[in-house]
């Protein structure tokens, strides 16, 4: 039986030349990227790689000093943070950003309010809409729509901030360290999370856990000193000798150990 070729993913976003430089220190220096619709990348490197400083570029915080990102066929460098959340991109921090003294709802609410026009905000809204039941059944948090965010434990934070992703609808969800502090079982819901997630959206992950990254990835992109060190499957980033020494900043000899 003839086995038919796998159709290429259309590409949603595509990033050629990027280069970053902070007072003479190179962050990105020419960086190609391109991530497929529909596509859960995992991109991976040792602190001061360029993980996050890529981010920063994507979503508006960051000004590239040269290069171009294409999002949808959209030019993003030059436009302003809220114009790039308006066309699709939305971003977690490091550090989870939920408003404690509102409850799991409100904070979804507020956060799929930004689509609406600003005199709809006023008025008192009756029910849940569609995009926060959403959001509320993906992420598992619907028992808790009710709690104050300011209780929640850490991993349940992380899970509220994708669900306020979600709840905006967009196209690409950057996620930064997601499984950051987090406990083993909290780490395995989150990876559910993201796989269950991925269907939709189109993903791109930073992530340094190994073990939740074998579990998890299957495109990997390694940055090393602001350039795209290599690409591939986990199993072929895991074998590549310079991974093994550059990432995992260890002796060759002890390095294949560690990433499998």
């Amino acid at each position: 039986m003839e086995t038919r070729p796998e159709t290429p993913l259309e590409t949603l976003l595509e990033i050629r030349g990027l280069e970053v430089t902070f007072d003479g220190f190179r962050a990105l220096g020419g960086v190609d990227l391109s991530v497929g619709k529909g596509e859960m990348r995992f991109l991976i490197g040792p602190n001061g790689a360029g993980k996050t400083t890529l981010i920063d570029v994507i979503t508006g915080l960051t000004k590239p000093s040269a290069g171009s990102v294409v999002f949808g066929g959209q030019e993003l460098v030059g436009r302003k943070e809220h114009e790039v959340v308006r066309l699709g991109v939305g971003r977690t921090f490091q550090t989870s950003v939920v408003f404690e003294e509102l409850t799991v709802l409100e904070n979804l609410d507020l956060a799929a309010s930004f689509r609406r026009p600003l005199w709809s905000l006023l008025r008192r809204r009756r029910g849940v809409s569609e995009a926060v039941e959403r959001a509320l059944e993906t992420t598992g948090m619907s028992a808790l729509a009710a709690s104050r965010a300011g209780v929640l434990s850490h991993g349940q934070r992380q899970w509220l901030e994708i669900g306020m992703l979600i709840a905006q609808a967009p196209r690409l969800l950057l996620l930064d360290e997601p499984v950051a502090g987090m406990a083993q079982d909290e780490r395995a819901r989150t990876g559910e999370l993201l796989t269950e997630v991925a269907r939709d959206h189109t993903v791109i992950v930073v992530e340094h856990d190994m073990d939740f990254l074998r579990r998890y990835a299957s495109q990997v992109t390694v940055l090393h000193e602001g350039k795209v060190l290599m690409e591939g499957s986990m199993e072929q980033v895991s074998a590549d000798p310079r991974v093994q020494e550059i990432y995992l900043g260890r002796a060759r000899e002890g390095a294949e150990d560690a990433v499998r």
